[in-house]
């Protein structure tokens, strides 16, 4: 008998989510409901052509959290700078060892953490490195963050079309943006790219962006939030 069909039939008599509340994890999804079908869930948006949990942590839901770390963009003079009348705002962008590609500075969602929680862990390691910050400046950063952090735009919560989703295991998000209106709380820090991150900075925000998955997607709801240059 294969492996394969082996483990096929183990998970004939198993949930796939059965040890969920051993390990505190969230498998609520966003879209609602699972379909499960012969102990595996469904893709909530069809089939991908692969089966099996491929690159991703868990079976069915995997969630991130996507921080949006925006400013407005100043010239020399402090002065907002606008185009076409509109003014033009800016996110912290990491971009990503493992494809190169710029993203935001989010990450997966550890079992026992909230969505806020992970934003602060992700943001401080990718984008302030504070992995290799000493416990004081750590403290300093966290304290500043966790302020920063208190209140947020939901921009998504839900499915995430994203490389590493197959027809058994998927990425679902809450992108939630973080706006430092005067810039001088998160954005007067010095980026410092962290972790995973080959690099961080802060990007204007326009039509011609390519980033990772559907962070391009968040970025324009949160420019038409803003009433901003797009």
């Amino acid at each position: 008998m294969s492996l394969h069909l082996v483990v096929r039939r183990i998970a004939l008599h198993l949930q796939y989510d059965c040890i969920d509340k051993i390990n505190n994890v969230d498998r609520k999804s966003y879209e609602g409901p699972i379909d499960v079908k012969d102990g595996f869930p469904r893709n909530p948006k069809g089939r991908t052509g692969i089966i099996g949990r491929g690159r991703l942590r868990r079976w069915g839901p995997n969630h991130a959290a996507d921080p949006i770390v925006t400013r407005w963009k100043r010239d020399e003079d402090e002065q907002i700078v606008k185009i076409d009348g509109r003014p033009v705002l800016q996110f912290v962008a990491v971009q990503r060892k493992t494809c190169g590609s710029w993203a935001l500075p989010g990450g997966m969602v550890d079992p026992g953490d909230n969505k806020t929680a992970t934003l602060i862990k992700e943001f401080g390691e990718e984008a302030l490195n504070t992995l290799e910050a000493s416990d004081e400046e750590k403290e300093m950063i966290n304290n500043k963050l966790k302020t920063f952090f208190e209140n947020g735009i939901t921009i998504y919560k839900g499915y995430v079309d994203d490389p590493r989703n197959t027809d058994n295991s998927w990425m679902e998000t809450k992108a939630k943006n973080f706006h430092d209106d005067t810039g001088t709380s998160v954005g007067a820090f010095e980026l410092n790219a962290g972790d995973d991150a080959a690099d961080c900075k802060w990007m204007d925000i326009d039509s011609s962006l390519n980033l990772y998955a559907s962070h391009t997607d968040f970025l324009k709801r949160t420019s038409e939030i803003h009433n901003a240059y797009w």
